[in-house]
């Protein structure tokens, strides 16, 4: 089942929702209504730990932070659910460090 968490948008009046589908193991967000989606997959790699393996933000997309989002949605995710994080892709390693937040920190391997 699709789980959703609204965060406020950078852009004015357009909220950016984040859906997290569980089965297919990623963070999405619908890009003005079409078929355009901005996108953060992982994949389960033990019982209690995931790989956030890779975040994809179409170019016409780009610098609205978008993909802040997904990632700040997929690091809750991991701290909701006490599991560990192998971050693999770069932009959640950048997000992570821009946001050392304990509770990401405690959650990540190094």
């Amino acid at each position: 089942m699709a789980q959703a968490s609204q965060i406020n948008a950078v852009e004015l009046s357009c909220p950016i929702k984040v859906e997290h589908d569980r089965k297919r193991r990623q963070f999405t967000v619908r890009l003005n209504g079409s078929h355009d989606r901005a996108v953060l997959l992982y994949e389960y790699i033990g019982k209690k730990t995931v790989d956030l393996q890779h975040t994809e933000v179409p170019d016409a997309y780009r610098g609205r932070g978008i993909a802040k989002h997904l990632a700040k949605a997929a690091m809750d995710f991991v701290v909701e659910e006490d599991l560990k994080a192998h971050l693999t892709c770069w932009y959640i390693q950048k997000f992570v460090k821009e946001n050392p937040q304990p509770q990401y920190l405690e959650r990540v391997f190094h």
